[in-house]
């Protein structure tokens, strides 16, 4: 094959492979030249690059407390007596002779009795004298009061009735995983108001480092997970505790995972509450000065839909709650390391450095060489076989004997 032939085909190959991104050349990752154009066949994305104004809506939404239904501040809502609770029962009379105060009780410091503790039945009810059934399973102490007073005062003298709990068996509190003394406690009286940390205190606290632990809250057969750090540094999620809670605590370090041109990939731990982009970055080794495109640094995530309508992107191609967006940062320009230093990483963040596209052409060219020098390789190789004289020539020797 002559020269000419060989540049010919250096040139078709140069310009496919310019045409179609070098989409045949082995890359950890997608070009960046098809990320800031949205190519994708399969999920939509949208690029959005990052600036102050980005970084400042971003801090402005984002989700600091626990999702959804426990948002709310609402203190804790009033004890009922539950099936199984111990309750107690003290009936006061005005004087003695009554139903309840014999005469001679009047030698005691008081005219009142103390029924025997008794248990809700599985039904919900206690039983009083002269009073019947009472309702209890379900209500507050000062409705059950207000039911026996009812029952007894046509009966007894000027009587007044005193309920309180005993014993808690079903506004009960649940605190275990990863503290150092698991517990499970009374749902405290009123007035004193509980909240998440304060039962984590009970617990003995938590028993690893902050940052790498988080929260379950169990309540009303939902759920919602936040890390510990959001119940110390955002008080509104440090949300009251509410009757028959189950706090579960496990660690698991926040991580991200980083790819491409950075000097080292895979996943790696936030080691702290909260880390910025350009920490992220350094985690990952930086950027490897011979490959990475400082132009094109990614950092992949879903938003929230309504937040990603205030940076400007065009939701409507876009299915869900949730909109996948790639923000880029520019390390070229002096100021990109200001802007990413106010972008928090959030876990599970991927972080991506693409090529320099001159990195991908060389390997292009490497490519292109390889080929065209196993061509020629064949050429000879061919032509070696076929005329064996062309190629080489054999030289016979011969040594006289003495």
């Amino acid at each position: 094959m002559r020269l000419r032939s060989f540049l010919k085909i250096a040139c078709c190959l140069i310009g496919s492979a310019l045409l179609s991104g070098c989409g045949f050349i082995p890359m950890a990752g997608p070009a960046s030249l098809d990320i800031r154009n949205e190519n994708t066949t399969t999920l939509p994305f949208a690029v959005v690059k990052l600036n102050p104004e980005v970084v400042e809506m971003l801090e402005k939404f984002e989700p600091n407390g626990l999702p959804g239904f426990l948002t709310d501040t609402r203190p804790p809502s009033s004890i009922k007596f539950g099936i199984g609770d111990i309750i107690s029962v003290t009936i006061f009379e005005a004087s003695a002779g009554g139903l309840y105060v014999p005469i001679e009780a009047g030698v005691r410091p008081g005219n009142f009795v103390n029924l025997p503790d008794q248990a809700v039945d599985n039904d919900g009810n206690i039983t009083v004298p002269y009073a019947g059934r009472i309702r209890a399973a379900g209500r507050t102490n000062v409705q059950v009061q207000d039911d026996i007073l009812a029952q007894i005062k046509k009966r007894a003298i000027d009587p007044q009735v005193v309920v309180t709990s005993s014993q808690q068996r079903s506004s009960l509190v649940s605190v275990f995983g990863e503290v150092r003394t698991p517990v499970r406690f009374p749902m405290p009286s009123a007035g004193a108001q509980d909240r998440i940390t304060d039962a984590i205190t009970r617990a003995g606290g938590i028993s690893g480092a902050g940052w790498e632990t988080w929260v379950v809250l169990e309540r009303a057969g939902k759920r919602a997970t936040v890390p510990f750090g959001n119940l110390v540094y955002f008080p509104n999620s440090n949300v009251f505790v509410q009757p028959g809670d189950r706090i579960y605590l496990y660690r698991d370090p926040m991580k991200f995972v980083a790819f491409g041109a950075t000097g080292q990939q895979g996943e790696f731990n936030f080691d702290a509450w909260r880390i910025n982009l350009t920490q992220a970055v350094a985690k990952a080794r930086g950027l490897l000065d011979l490959q990475a495109d400082p132009a094109s640094v990614f950092l992949y995530r879903r938003e929230p839909r309504d937040v990603a309508q205030r940076l400007g992107v065009d939701c409507s191609k876009f299915d869900g709650d949730s909109v996948p967006i790639v923000f880029n940062v520019s390390f070229q320009d002096p100021a990109g390391y200001f802007i990413a230093t106010k972008m928090s990483m959030r876990p599970f963040d991927v972080l991506y450095a693409s090529n320099a596209p001159q990195v991908d052409v060389t390997k292009v060219l490497n490519f292109i060489n390889t080929t065209l020098v196993t061509a020629q390789s064949g050429t000879t190789l061919v032509n070696s076989i076929r005329f064996p004289g062309t190629t080489s020539s054999t030289t016979t020797i011969t040594t006289s004997g003495p």
